[in-house]
């Protein structure tokens, strides 16, 4: 397999995995959220008196969650490989372009 090809395939493995655990998150999530609700609301199991520690908990779980679709959709699918080249590229045109400066700095000034 070519060393391009082999980027490819690693790349598109990883975004799998990564939808994976997401997919995973959210059975989890759900099945969760519903064992909770059994426990304080039918068991009538309730940890905290007075307190709705099962909506919280489950409000918590799910604002951890959003953070993680948001990595998964948003953030890792446009800062992917791509994006970290270019950035890469840019910086070392920067430190060349800075490199040259002081080169030429230099070569103006000879000290005696």
């Amino acid at each position: 397999m070519e060393n391009n090809q082999h980027e490819l395939y690693e790349y598109a493995r990883r975004r799998m995995k990564q939808k994976k655990r997401l997919y995973f998150h959210f059975i989890l999530f759900f099945v969760g959220s519903i064992f909770f609700l059994i426990i304080h609301r039918v068991l009538d199991l309730d940890i905290y008196p007075g307190s709705n520690w099962d909506l919280w908990a489950i409000v918590v779980w799910a604002f951890i969650f959003v953070l993680h679709f948001i990595r998964v959709f948003i953030t890792d699918s446009f800062m992917n490989k791509n994006w970290e080249r270019s950035q890469i590229d840019k910086l070392v045109a920067k430190q060349e372009r800075k490199i040259q400066q002081l080169q030429s700095k230099i070569d103006n000034n000879p000290q005696s």
